[in-house]
């Protein structure tokens, strides 16, 4: 017998970004305010910008996976509630949120995890099933060139090597921000390089999973929760982490950002580490 799924009805608010989300933007752009004027303990601000900004750019990241499910045939996804940019509604929480936000903290690098579920037995076209593997990752590369636009034009400052160490060029006000700034621009930069690996359980590998023959797709399929681990063990244990850190900060610095301002900001924001 063949099974054909069944629609659902698209609940009415299905789009309108759920109070979690709001008040996590609202959390980003007080602390954004915070670091800029030097309220309160600076670390401290930096710290709530940062982790606040990384959890935005997570909430977005899925829903761009969710929004393309939608139009590509999928509309269960507003069901789940995966359209309301709420974090809470995603299938394992802890992968998606709390495991990302710590790794950014002890590392300083935008891990991915798993999060939205959609349907794939909606999905006709194997070009939008690719599609909605690359919506992801993408949504990070357009937030990285965003963020980044104040140091391609030249409005934030830039830490230069110089003798004995590095200097600063350009204005020195309000430097906690823009190091702040920096730093988060970075981890969408880690973030897309990451999730564009052609690897069994990340977006690249579900970009290259629908051209193959089904054959293959059970046996990349079986490997998808290993990916993740593996691709742990090789950042944290081998010399591939060195070399993906090596790539991340040439194209930061293609984007205009100073590495020596991106781990300033990393830095601040471990608040617990120094004084």
């Amino acid at each position: 017998m063949t099974y054909e799924p069944v629609y659902t009805r698209t609940p009415r608010n299905a789009f309108i970004p759920s109070p979690v989300f709001v008040g996590i933007v609202a959390i980003f752009a007080v602390s954004g305010w915070m670091t800029w004027t030097g309220f309160g303990n600076v670390r401290v601000d930096v710290f709530l910008f940062i982790v606040s900004g990384w959890l935005v750019s997570l909430c977005l990241h899925e829903y761009a996976h969710a929004l393309i499910g939608y139009f590509s045939g999928d509309h269960t996804v507003a069901e789940r509630g995966y359209l309301r940019l709420n974090p809470l509604k995603y299938t394992s929480p802890l992968l998606s949120i709390v495991l990302p936000v710590v790794v950014v903290i002890l590392g300083g690098i935008g891990l991915p995890g798993g999060a939205v579920w959609v349907d794939h037995r909606y999905i006709r076209s194997k070009v939008k099933d690719s599609l909605i593997s690359f919506a992801g990752p993408f949504t990070n590369v357009i937030l990285a060139l965003v963020v980044s636009i104040p140091f391609l034009i030249g409005v934030g400052p830039e830490l230069v090597p110089s003798l004995g160490g590095y200097a600063l060029s350009g204005s020195t006000d309000h430097l906690e921000f823009w190091a702040a700034l920096a730093a988060l621009a970075f981890l969408q930069i880690t973030a897309s390089v990451l999730n564009f690996l052609p690897i069994p359980g990340l977006d690249g590998g579900g970009i290259i999973a629908p051209w193959m023959s089904p054959a293959y797709q059970r046996a990349w399929n079986l490997f998808a929760p290993y990916g993740f681990i593996l691709l742990f063990l090789l950042l944290w244990q081998t010399k591939v982490g060195q070399w993906f850190y090596d790539v991340v900060f040439w194209l930061a610095e293609r984007i205009g950002l100073s590495e020596a301002l991106i781990r300033v900001g990393l830095e601040l924001m471990r608040f617990w580490s120094g004084s």
